[in-house]
């Protein structure tokens, strides 16, 4: 069985696409998300998704906290729309990281679970971990996670496994923006 390094933004995002992976792969879960505001949310979702992936026997490699990382990447794109450059470049500084690691650790292949959000855009992130995949030549297990109630499925099982549900991405940036829109964003 391949051995997968799925980079997770969060234990409720985790659920579903683990079971979807798990028949075909070997998982281990990076949690990699110098993007969170603060270190509080960082560590809250970080012991929710270990207390999840503890629940179904996945091991769980973190990265500590790091949020200049993620702000000196998106310098100068503070201001863009949600869903435009900065959450590309996002997507792409954890992508690398992931790739990078499983390729270190000796992993076949990267995958991540940003893809089961029906608030993010499959196509860009599958465009950039197969872009990652390329320069890294370590495979990238794309996918829609979201498809066939993939979402739907993920919050669900978060329910069942009493996982505490974010209400927004993560970064500062999304968190601003949907207080003023009155938005959500799982």
């Amino acid at each position: 069985m391949k051995r997968l390094l799925l980079h997770s933004c969060c234990g409720p995002c985790s659920t579903h696409v683990i079971n979807v992976l798990k028949e075909n792969y070997d998982i281990t879960v990076l949690y990699y998300n110098p993007n969170i505001d603060t270190a509080e949310e960082f560590n809250h979702r970080l012991s929710e998704q270990k207390r999840f992936c503890d629940a179904v026997g996945v091991q769980v490699i973190e990265i500590p906290y790091n949020a200049d990382e993620f702000l000196n990447e998106v310098k100068g794109l503070e201001n863009e729309p949600e869903g435009g450059g900065r959450c590309s470049v996002c997507f792409k500084l954890r992508l690398d990281k992931t790739a990078a690691l499983a390729k270190e650790l000796g992993f076949d292949a990267f995958a991540t679970t940003l893809t089961v959000s029906p608030h993010k855009n499959s196509v860009v992130i599958n465009g950039i971990g197969k872009a990652v995949e390329e320069k890294v030549k370590i495979e990238f297990i794309d996918g829609n996670f979201k498809k066939q109630d993939g979402y739907k499925k993920s919050i669900e099982l978060a329910k069942e496994y009493n996982l505490y549900r974010q209400n927004y991405c993560g970064c500062k940036f999304s968190k601003n923006r949907e207080k003023k829109n009155g938005l959500s964003n799982n």
